[in-house]
């Protein structure tokens, strides 16, 4: 993964948000399940698993030393072939041995579904940000879009399980706003 020019501004609160995100935005539950309701032709594109240095706020979120290494995996969350969602994983190597060795074997199965069905995995609050084109989390998003948007919204959280965390960031496209959740 390439480093980030600068560092992403995560708030606790949505402000200033337009209503369509809003919708997805604020909803806790799982964003796969509600995609799939949505839309009968739901899919995953797997984009890229492995192991690189996170982003710099992810880094410091998830509590990581300088240049330590995590598991990194993005996918598209699509309706038909349409990415609507960009979803950007992260835990700790370190981690890989303990309650999140399954996510090394996920492949384009969703990561929702296993979290939100296991009765061990707590979510912590949402955090919210504007994700503008000078980060490089806007460009992975971005990458299979015809039209590059102004800016695009996301949010963020940690899954909690035996005192590890994995940092889950999910970037709303602008095509989700044709989905009825």
């Amino acid at each position: 993964m390439e480093a980030a020019p600068r560092s992403i501004c995560w708030r606790s609160r949505l402000e200033g948000c337009p209503d369509g995100y809003r919708r997805w935005l604020l909803n806790r539950g799982s964003l796969t399940a509600r995609i799939r309701r949505a839309c009968p032709a739901f899919s995953v594109q797997h984009v890229a698993q492995g192991l690189a240095q996170p982003f710099p706020d992810e880094r410091e979120r998830l509590g990581l030393r300088p240049r330590e290494l995590a598991l990194v995996r993005e996918v598209f969350l699509c309706c038909g072939d349409v990415p609507v969602v960009f979803a950007h994983s992260v835990v700790a190597r370190r981690d890989l041995n303990g309650p999140w060795r399954w996510l090394s074997r996920l492949g384009a199965r969703p990561l929702g579904e296993a979290l939100f069905t296991d009765p061990l995995t707590r979510r912590t609050p949402l955090e919210f940000s504007r994700l503008r084109p000078g980060h490089a989390l806007f460009r992975h998003a971005v990458a299979r879009l015809a039209v590059q948007p102004p800016e695009l919204w996301a949010r963020r959280s940690l899954f909690r399980q035996q005192g590890r965390s994995l940092l889950v960031t999910e970037v709303f496209l602008p095509d989700v706003l044709r989905l009825r959740p």
